[in-house]
């Protein structure tokens, strides 16, 4: 009779100096607690094993590597996990200290590690700008030549004095920025490799510059992959010291010794904790396909600090799409299509670097982890890795993709020729992998990626998409939550489709050519996108979607007379279904089916607010698509603009909707569904409720209000009042009633009153005397932290505009009363203390309405009470909107962040291309436009609901550049709902910061 194994559980502190015991009263480390599981399953096989990590932040020396030497038993899995109530970090950086003044100036300056190397800084928990600048601020006048081996820049005097400033070290540090520079989804980033004074020359690196500039065609392309123009001037100007501005850094690695510059926002390094990265790698997981490691579960840890320094090299960052890149020569991976021919497999580009990443690995679990300030990819798994479970996890902050699956260089691992490439770039060791033998064994498959919440990634190479799957079996990506997306939000193929047309597709009856001359092939079956929620995406490239696919889904069924047997063979295909997606900052297509694409299903799926017209369309795809049942807000249910035919496309029983449907449009069931789950859910982080979309029906009875982080329960106001009757669909939906002559735009989720501009504790505006910061309390805190303090005569002083304020903070037993002074005035006596005894967190407990237009100061002083908690405030009217707001569409515009110059949210959209256009839907009486006034500005155009368009100059008569300005006011408008287009019509640019709005 068989006798269970007893199990056991280890303990480990990020602390020094416990010994090697890992026991709850003697922790080990992570080195020592690895070596005891090993240890210990080598004599007890098959027992069930237990990690425990204590509280703190692990930082490692090296990658945290895991063999199959660290694999547990079926049924029984290893499981590394966060200790009850602790929140451990692996964290791959050095904490940086002894920050010395730089002269009078507001920089900052520390010694660090000799050899430190990294593309990114974190400060507080959030990626700094690397020092950077505009040309046009640097007084560059443009105009460069270009060539296959840089730029001839003698013309420009603006240009030759600033690099003739550098050493030729600092010039070969310098890095220019091309985003939209091939394609509108792709940005390119290339350094300069040497300056010639004599000549006016700038060289750049080489092979990044050539395959930006001179990357081959390819044959029977259904659709371009573009190179730049050698003669493009960059848009932003990277990485030198004297670049420097707020917020910015710089690391200077050639010095000795190395010295790290930083220029904090508020001209002080106190409270600061400054993490510099010195991993590319944090965990990975290598086995081989004969010895996988398995059986292992990481639960409830945080991935942060790590970098990725490829892009800093002679290759750079040569975006193709997706974030996939050349490295090598020009035509790498275009296989037999180019001529001469390029590497094989067809499409095989260089992948980003993942920070964890697993290969040869079956039965791993990744539920309730956080991956967050990273500066690769967030998460890989390849290489014949089976039956991998990715959820409930929280991706963000991160500079690439959040989730990479599969590899470009195994689309058919069953061709022996492939197996080389396969080894070297679909593993985390190819040295570990030479004896494997690759075939069916290699595919990646049984991948389950569900309940994750994936947003504020591709913070560098804005081409990324949240979830990219390349080549799969059997992979499942469901109930996921994707948001604040620079492009697409789940992408499958990318660019595999764009040697395939429908005159090659081997079931056309045009084309007697057998299957075998197909042009390109794939193992790609019986996957699954299915109720994800995607919402304001594309809000830096263009030409993607919230879900967009390439080439070949599906294996061919025939029948046994060798015709095609297409329901067999579309069952086989993507199930792409019941998915919801909305505010799509340009103008493209939703359910995106391009390049060659075929054997896809669409049904069930809803879009609505869209940038553009259609929801599901693409260009040259293939087809054998079913459409069905789907709520689209489109012209025509199935639309392709830029060329078919399509082949065997069945578009039925779908719904025309508006674009901006309120509640009973989209059936509840369907919206309820998307997203994450309550049952089975394991959500690393609580997030703060926020509104990200609202709809009001035509008799305004209902709004439908889309958002994040909604709960059964929670507070919803009105004008700041409390309401009641909310029917809540989901984490992501809400119905709200509406009486009085309420408007959809009045409904806020934290107490605020319509126009409120809220700034969060941290902001640098307000002065504290007496608070401490306290960050992941877990109760739905603004950003999830507060200040507070504990005691009396603590202050907090805010200087803000408007003409009223709140204040933010909780209601709860162990509080007591707040003083509230506004202008030196009275101070007012606030009680927050609740009368049903329960905590009440991220709440107005103050308003005052009715003060003079323009500036004023309020004081918060703790008068009694255990604890005064603040989570910031907010400044009432005028309403200001950004110009990343989800309600503006954009055609043709591109985003710009960090310039330094001011702007609103410091980021703005502009055009250079004459009929660009902005437009934006509001309601108010009235409406400002706020841009930009500099030389290089000229005229745009401003139409309110289809009247006749009025021609506006922002050139401005000082010659001098004005940021963050109202460069036109509408008169009084009716009270209601308005529309106003913004058109460029002239100059080099045209710049929108956003609006303003009144009434």
């Amino acid at each position: 009779m068989a006798h269970a194994v007893a199990g056991t559980t280890f303990f480990i502190s990020p602390s020094a100096g416990f010994g090697a015991a890992c026991t709850q009263a003697a922790p080990c480390s992570l080195p020592d607690a690895q070596a005891a599981v090993r240890s210990f399953l080598a004599a007890n096989s098959g027992a069930d094993v237990t990690v425990l990590l204590e509280n703190g932040t692990y930082r490692l020396s090296s990658t945290w590597s895991f063999t199959a030497a660290d694999s547990g038993s079926a049924g029984h899995p290893v499981v590394w996990q966060a200790a009850p109530g602790a929140h451990p970090v692996i964290s791959g950086a050095s904490q940086i200290s002894g920050w010395t003044q730089v002269g009078s100036s507001a920089v900052w300056s520390a010694t660090v590690p000799a050899g430190s190397s990294s593309r990114q800084l974190y400060v507080n928990g959030q990626e700094a700008p690397v020092a950077q600048a505009t040309p046009s601020s640097l007084g560059w006048s443009g105009g460069w030549g270009g060539s296959s081996s840089g730029y001839t820049i003698g013309g420009d005097a603006g240009a030759m004095a600033w690099f003739k400033s550098l050493t030729p070290a600092q010039v070969s540090a310098v890095e220019f920025d091309y985003p939209g520079g091939n394609g509108s989804w792709a940005e390119s980033r290339c350094r300069v490799a040497s300056f010639s004074a004599s000549a006016g020359t700038l060289s750049m690196d080489q092979p990044c510059w050539s395959d930006v500039t001179g990357r081959a065609g390819f044959s029977q392309g259904s659709g371009g992959l573009p190179s730049m123009s050698t003669g493009r001037t960059p848009t932003l100007v990277e990485n030198a010291q004297a670049l420097l501005h707020p917020g910015q850094w710089f690391l200077d690695s050639a010095s000795t010794p190395n010295t790290l510059y930083y220029a904090p926002p508020t001209g002080a390094m106190t409270g600061l904790d400054v993490e510099l990265p010195h991993l590319e790698s944090l965990l990975t997981g290598g086995g081989t396909l004969a010895a996988p490691i398995h059986d292992l579960t990481f639960s409830g840890l945080q991935f942060s600090y790590a970098t990725w320094n490829d892009p800093s090299t002679s290759v750079g960052f040569a975006d193709v799409q997706s974030n996939l890149r050349m490295t090598g020569a020009t035509n790498q991976g275009m296989c037999t299509f180019s001529s001469p021919a390029g590497s094989c497999p067809w499409g095989a580009l260089s992948q980003p670097l993942a920070n964890v990443a697993f290969s040869g690995a079956a039965n791993i679990t990744l539920r309730g982890n956080r991956f967050s300030e990273l500066g690769g990819a967030g998460l890989s798994v390849m290489y014949g890795s089976t039956n991998t479970v990715i959820d409930g996890n929280e991706f963000t902050d991160i500079a690439s993709t959040a989730l990479l699956l599969g590899c470009t260089y195994d689309p058919n691992p069953l061709d022996p020729s492939e197996a080389a490439g396969i080894k070297a770039h679909c593993t985390t060791d190819p040295s570990a992998v030479g004896g494997d033998s690759t075939g069916a064994n290699e595919i990646l498959t049984g991948t389950t990626v569900s309940n994750n919440i994936i947003h504020h990634i591709g913070t560098d190479y804005s081409s990324a998409c949240g979830i990219t799957l390349l080549f799969s079996q059997h992979t499942t990506i469901t109930h996921n939550d994707l948001y604040d997306l620079p492009y697409t939000g789940i992408t499958a193929g990318v660019i595999q489709g764009h040697v395939d047309q429908y005159s090659q597709d081997p079931n056309n009856p045009s084309n007697p050519e057998p299957p075998s001359s197909q042009n390109s092939t794939n193992i790609n079956e019986y996957n699954t996108i299915s109720d994800n929620l995607i919402h304001d995406y594309l809000t830096q490239r263009n030409d993607g979607g919230a879900i967009y696919v390439e080439g070949h889904q599906a294996q061919y069924v025939y029948n046994s007379d060798g015709t095609l047997n297409s329901s067999a063979t579309l069952a086989t295909g993507l199930q792409a279904t019941g998915n919801v997606a909305y505010n799509s900052f340009q103008w493209s297509d939703t359910f995106y089916d391009d390049a060659g694409s075929e054997w896809i299903n669409w049904q069930g799926n809803a879009a609505f607010a869209t940038g553009g017209v259609d929801s599901q369309g693409g260009c040259h795809p293939t087809g054998h698509f079913s459409i069905t049942g789907n709520y689209f807000p489109s012209h025509s249910e199935v639309y392709y603009g830029c060329g078919g035919p399509v082949t065997d496309s069945n578009a039925s029983g779908n719904t025309t909707i508006s674009n901006t449907p309120g509640p009973g449009v989209i059936p509840d069931s369907l919206l309820s569904a998307a997203g994450l789950t309550t049952a089975g859910s394991w959500p690393a982080a609580v997030r703060s409720p926020q509104i990200y979309y609202r709809s009001q029906n035509s008799a305004a009875t209902q709004a439908l209000v889309a958002g994040e982080g909604f709960t059964n329960g929670m507070p919803v106001y009105i004008k700041g009042t409390l309401v009641s009757g909310i029917t809540y669909l989901s984490g992501g939906f809400l119905l709200v009633p509406l009486s009085g002559g309420a408007q959809a735009t009045d409904i806020s989720i934290d107490g605020s009153q319509p126009g409120g501009t809220r700034v969060n504790d941290t902001d640098p505006s307000i002065s504290y005397s007496g608070f401490s910061y306290l960050a992941n309390r877990g109760y739905g805190d603004y950003g999830d932290d507060v200040h507070y303090a504990t005691g009396n005569g603590s202050t907090a002083t805010y200087q803000f505009t408007g003409t009223g304020v709140q204040v933010f903070g909780e209601q709860y037993t162990d509080q007591g009363n707040i003083g509230v002074s506004i202008d030196g005035g009275a101070q007012q006596t606030v009680n927050t203390v609740p009368a049903d005894g329960q905590r009440h967190a991220n709440l107005a407990v103050f308003t005052a309405t009715g003060l003079t237009s323009g500036a004023h100061t309020i004081t918060v002083t703790k008068v009694s009470g255990i604890y005064t908690t603040l989570d910031g405030f907010a400044a009432l009217n005028p309403i200001r909107v950004n110009d990343t707001d989800g309600s503006i569409f954009y055609s043709n515009f591109s985003y710009a962040a960090n310039r330094g110059y001011g702007d609103y949210g410091d980021d703005v959209h502009y055009a250079t291309g004459n009929g660009s256009t902005a437009t934006y839907q509001f309601i108010g009486t009235g409406i400002q436009v706020f841009g930009e006034q500099n030389p290089d500005q000229g005229n745009i155009g401003v139409i309110i609901d289809g009247g006749a368009q009025q021609t506006v100059n922002t050139v401005p008569a000082d010659g001098q550049r004005h940021t963050n300005v109202a460069v036109y006011s509408s008169p009084t408008l009716s009270a209601g709902t308005h529309t106003i287009v913004i058109t460029k019509l002239s100059g080099t640019y045209a710049t929108l910061d956003g609006f303003g709005l009144a009434g």
